[in-house]
């Protein structure tokens, strides 16, 4: 059946709605966003031809709410829904709804997101099919010759109520964490265990059906880097399948056409197998994971090396258009990264606050790319904030070029000459992965990064040398600010002496990563013959402004660009100083300290905005390092909070249901004695 569409409502926020906006803008449609209160001024918002209200703050409030959703449709004029990724967009009872609601549902029928809903009896299904699968185990009959295992959320993904289990003694605890997790995230708290390989590699198949009998396989990913279960970097094409050879590529591309030929599948899809590299004849084995009937976040490298855009061809075939008989050639190679507000070398903690500044050398936003380049695809801009309702991904930042090698260092450089003020993320480790020789070998299973060692790709770009020398750059920016607008003796400037004056001195604390907390102290002085750095006796300042100084360190010139972003919510302020290859950023040490503003000793403070959902001591109980103490739920996830040392907890500060801000007390631990 043929339908036209004018009019597309996303039914999403962020990064994903802004993508499939640029589609429908090029293919001449009207667009419609949707937002929640904190996203009332987001870059979706702002990009769509007309958008709705959805009063709330939470996603259960606003964007898991169907009615208010098919509501604003109608509202707006839209005659199309598109889910996105997340939120409804795996919800047959939504996908139906938009259908009996007379509108154009741009995704599967209802009935094929039903059957692969539940990964229960999605396996069930694949298995009687012929799709290799891994045997499900019952949580209530686990023995020790089942372990390792893992839980997985029957009804949703993203590494949501997944737990790994090694001892029979962590299951109970593990389900239940698990349970309580995949209910948060979404709605069902059905849970599963199946069998878990160490070493394994996730490799997925790209999969577009029309309701004219045509599929196609759109090439495979890599998807194996994964941190919680949630993938971090993606490839096509995957490394494993290039190595092993084109007969694996085969029978992977055969077993995902075979998955959705079995349920009537239409739109586009993703089939994920879990592949054990092996070796001789049993290598290139796989087994049937999972089918995500939607969009993938990883989207966009099948799209940069088909030269396809998937947006546009889910649109087409919703309106009945038939797919070509020929599949979409690969050609290249490209490779996507995460770039979350998180702090990896903190136990990725998840961050919050405002983006004040973000600028990703880029050469097409969301779009094709006609030549060896890097696409951003982002939802974020300066000043969007990042709140603790939402997944904390800024952007997806993508490479393509004609070797692996070559996508890598494009990637690395474009990371690292990116200038991102206001928040912790990862874009360090990432650098750092692209650049790592296991990486660029092509090693690259699920144990990746415990095998090459956070320590290892968390590690700051930036030297102590280069901290120490940024430190400086940040003290005379500071400087020329203020020599500029303050007066003395009538027309000399601030700072003049007519003898030698001592050292100024300014402090500061590297904010983030492995050097966070850091005290850095940046001394100098105006001279005769310039300014005078005693600590760093082999660098020469060529020139400072207010936003740029130029260092000269052992015959190397740098220059270094000084800015100032102030948090919306604390009124802190911190220096970012960002050269090409690496950026810090510092927090001014107060000259006087406030005593209100510091804890009592043995504190535990909250290191992220959240929720209490669990607590486990109580005041007057004896704890050991490293002891759980409470949970807290931040961006859809749970957060152990562990005893940092011995001692008896003299204070409780929170109970479950409270409502935290960073720094916030949660309990005191007193000395043992």
């Amino acid at each position: 059946m043929t339908q036209t569409i004018t009019s597309v409502l996303v039914a999403n926020r962020g990064e994903i709605a802004c993508r499939v906006f640029t589609t429908c803008q090029t293919m001449g449609l009207r667009t419609v966003a949707v937002y929640s209160d904190p996203d009332a001024d987001a870059p979706h918002v702002r990009m769509a031809d007309s958008a709705v209200a959805l009063p709330g703050s939470t996603s259960a409030q606003t964007y898991l709410r169907p009615d208010k959703i098919i509501a604003a449709a109608h509202a707006a004029g839209a005659d199309a829904i598109h889910p996105g990724y997340g939120f409804l967009s795996e919800n047959a009872e939504f996908a139906q709804a938009v259908v009996d609601a007379g509108l154009v549902w741009i995704g599967p029928p209802a009935a094929a997101i039903t059957a692969m809903g539940s990964k229960v009896n999605a396996k069930a299904l694949m298995a009687s099919a012929g799709v290799p699968v891994l045997t499900d185990i019952d949580p209530d009959a686990v023995t020790e010759a089942d372990l390792p295992l893992l839980i997985k959320a029957s009804a949703g993904g993203g590494g949501r109520g997944m737990r790994i289990v090694r001892e029979v003694a962590e299951l109970a605890d593990a389900v239940a964490a698990a349970r309580r997790e995949a209910e948060s995230a979404f709605g069902d708290p059905t849970v599963f265990c199946e069998p878990y390989i160490e070493r394994g590699h996730h490799i997925e198949v790209q999969v577009m059906a029309d309701d004219h009998g045509t599929v196609w396989a759109v090439g495979e990913r890599e998807c194996s880097i994964q941190r919680r279960h949630q993938k971090v970097i993606e490839e096509a094409p995957a490394p494993l399948v290039e190595r092993i050879g084109p007969d694996m590529r085969e029978r992977l591309y055969s077993a995902a056409r075979l998955a959705v030929e079995s349920i009537g599948y239409r739109g586009a899809g993703t089939v994920e197998f879990l592949a054990d590299a092996g070796s001789g004849a049993g290598s290139g084995k796989f087994f049937f994971l999972e089918t995500n009937t939607r969009l993938q976040v990883e989207h966009p490298v099948t799209e940069l090396t088909t030269g396809t855009d998937l947006v546009a061809w889910q649109i087409r075939v919703a309106e009945g258009e038939a797919l070509p008989e020929q599949e979409p050639v690969s050609a290249g190679h490209s490779i996507e990264v995460r770039l979350y507000a998180e702090d990896p070398a903190n136990d990725w903690q998840p961050q919050s606050g405002t983006v004040t500044s973000i600028d990703l050398p880029a050469s097409a936003h969301f779009e094709q790319l006609s030549r060896p380049g890097v696409r951003v695809d982002s939802g974020v801009a300066d000043g969007s904030e990042i709140s603790t309702f939402y997944d904390p991904m800024l952007a997806k930042v993508i490479s393509w070029a004609p070797t692996r090698e070559r996508a890598a260092a494009m990637l690395a450089r474009a990371l690292s000459d990116a200038k991102i003020h206001g928040v912790v993320t990862n874009r360090d480790m990432l650098v750092n992965t692209l650049r790592d020789e296991t990486f660029l070998s092509g090693d690259t299973d699920t144990a990746y990064l415990d095998t090459v060692g956070l320590d290892v790709l968390s590690a700051p770009l930036a030297s102590p040398e280069d901290v120490r020398v940024a430190a400086v750059a940040a003290a005379l920016a500071q400087s020329a600010i203020n020599r500029s607008t303050a007066r003395t003796l009538g027309s000399l400037p601030s700072g003049w002496r007519n003898i030698a004056s001592d050292y100024q001195v300014k402090r500061y604390t590297a904010c983030g990563g492995t050097v966070d907390g850091d005290e850095i102290v940046a001394r100098y002085r105006f001279g005769s013959s310039g300014v005078e750095l005693p600590d760093l006796p082999e660098s020469t300042v060529v020139s400072v402004s207010s936003d740029e100084v130029v260092i000269a360190t052992g015959g190397v010139t740098r220059r270094y660009t000084v800015s100032v972003s102030t948090e919306r919510a604390s009124g802190a302020q911190t220096v970012n100083v960002d050269w090409p290859g690496a950026s810090v950023a510092f927090a001014r040490v107060p000259r006087y300290v406030d005593p209100a503003a510091q804890a009592r000793p043995g504190s535990l403070l909250a290191p992220m905005p959240g929720s209490v959902i669990r607590v486990v001591v109580a005041e007057g109980d004896a704890v050991t390092a490293g002891q759980p103490l409470l949970w807290l739920e931040a961006m859809k996830m749970e957060h152990t909070i562990s005893a940092p040392s011995d001692g008896v907890v003299s204070v409780m500060a929170v109970e479950p249901g409270r409502q935290l801000s960073v720094g916030d007390v949660l309990a005191v631990i007193a000395e043992p004695d």
